[in-house]
């Protein structure tokens, strides 16, 4: 595999949200239903600095292209400031890009990243169901804690999101 992972930066940003589009138009996994502008996605993107608990990292093809086959992010959990040492994880993949370990290999960054930031615990919601997410979040560590049953409506049909939580400290 000759994937090079690395903080996104401005430059990504069509990109990225051309893959999260793709799960907006697409899948069940993201509840959002109306596909996004790179403008409308540019705050979550420069809300991820290269530092701290909010990263956003790119997997990028080391070939000449540099076309980015995903990302992996941790986000603010919550916005009150006593779940400021929890984060939330996601991983989206290009729609081409799954089945070949850079889903691995972003969270492997991911959570050396967050090694020594002040963080207690990571969160992931996963829309069911999705059984290659549920797969790589409990090799990462993560436990189901919760189950929200028919929570969001896409495509004219219920999903539940279950919730995973890592140990980080």
């Amino acid at each position: 595999m000759n994937v090079q992972v690395s903080p996104a930066i401005e430059g990504d940003l069509d990109a990225l949200t051309d893959i999260y589009n793709h799960y907006i138009r697409e899948t069940a996994i993201t509840f959002d239903v109306t596909p996004i502008t790179p403008d409308e996605r540019r705050p979550w993107l420069l809300s991820h600095p290269e530092d701290g608990p909010h990263r956003l990292l790119v997997a990028r093809d080391s070939d000449p292209s540099g076309r980015i086959l995903g990302y992996a992010s941790s986000s603010p959990f919550r916005p009150k400031a006593a779940y400021a040492t929890s984060v939330e994880t996601s991983i989206y993949l290009a729609p081409d890009a799954g089945g070949r370990g850079i889903g691995t290999l972003l969270y492997e960054r991911l959570f050396e990243a967050l090694e020594g930031e002040d963080l207690h615990r990571a969160y992931a919601g996963v829309t069911l169901p999705n059984e290659a997410s549920v797969r790589i979040h409990r090799r990462f560590g993560f436990r189901q804690v919760g189950l929200y049953e028919e929570v969001g409506r896409k495509f004219g049909a219920y999903h539940d999101v279950a919730w995973f939580e890592k140990r980080l400290t």
